[in-house]
């Protein structure tokens, strides 16, 4: 995980610098956005924009309430913009999307859930950087395999991505 951590700072510096150099004041920002969720899960994050307002994300990462392996992804829209600043714009976004997750809770018991899942967050789009950071909650409907049957959860992250 350090690795990544590391690239993340790095690319976001060099862009910085970049930005600084040329004198650019709005940053070309591409489609595609690669970086960090810490939270439920921790781990990787992407988020590709299909047009201005719609966008679908993703996520990979480790599941510390349950253990294991959480794997999300979300058709997000971005109805509101609550904020327009010289340096980011604060829209708010919401959609559906999907989880699967396999939970360890110990060595003894473990099991595969697949969930529909409802998501919101802020999104701070920065201007003059490619990077943009957000905070986002989310309400999974499951359903446990292995007779652990259905259930409500919840997920809440915050992360940073890098955009190409």
């Amino acid at each position: 995980m350090r690795p990544v951590l590391v690239l993340g700072i790095v690319a976001c510096l060099a862009a910085a610098a970049r930005a600084d150099e040329e004198g650019v004041t709005r940053a070309e920002k591409g489609t595609l956005g690669v970086g960090l969720i810490l939270g439920e899960p921790t781990g990787v994050s992407a988020k590709l924009y299909l047009r201005d307002d719609q966008a679908i994300q993703a996520a990979v990462g480790f599941a510390f309430v349950g253990g294991g392996l959480h794997v999300h992804a979300d058709y997000v829209f971005h109805p509101l913009i609550l904020q327009t600043r010289e340096s980011f714009v604060l829209p708010f976004y919401l959609g559906p999307g999907v989880r699967v997750i396999d939970y360890r809770p110990d060595r003894d018991t473990n099991y595969v859930a697949i969930g529909l899942r409802a998501v919101a967050g802020l999104l701070f789009d920065f201007t003059t950087v490619p990077l943009d950071a957000f905070v986002e909650a989310g309400a999974v409907f499951e359903f446990g395999f292995s007779g652990h049957g259905g259930d409500i959860r919840l997920n809440a992250a915050a992360g940073v991505r890098y955009y190409f």
